[in-house]
């Protein structure tokens, strides 16, 4: 199926004239990600010791030093939790029509 699998096909299916609405109960593995970037050698390209923080400060000390990105994503029973934020926890709900276990790689 994966290598017959073509684009038109893909898109045919997961036409929402196709599709149905209905209640399913999702699965997913416990998993945990973490991730720190150093942005400062891609934003180098902008020219960044031009910018202008003069909104920041009233010199012209200010400098841009180091530019990070760090992401967390924690997926558990309890919930998600992502970044300095914490997404909804839902509990309770609907009765269930359908289940999806996703344990495994899938189309």
């Amino acid at each position: 199926l994966e290598r017959e699998l073509t684009y038109e096909m893909l898109t045919d299916w997961i036409n929402p004239k196709r599709m149905h609405s209905t209640v399913v109960r999702v699965s997913l593995p416990r998993f945990k990600l973490e991730e720190h970037y150093d942005l400062k050698p891609i934003l180098s390209a902008f020219d960044l010791g031009k910018a202008d923080f003069s909104g920041m400060s009233s010199g012209n000390e200010l400098v841009l030093s180091e530019v990070v990105h760090k992401s967390f994503v924690e997926v558990n029973e309890e919930g998600t939790e992502a970044a300095a934020a914490t997404a909804d926890r839902i509990v309770g709900g609907a009765r269930f029509t359908t289940e999806f276990t996703a344990d495994h790689p899938f189309l």
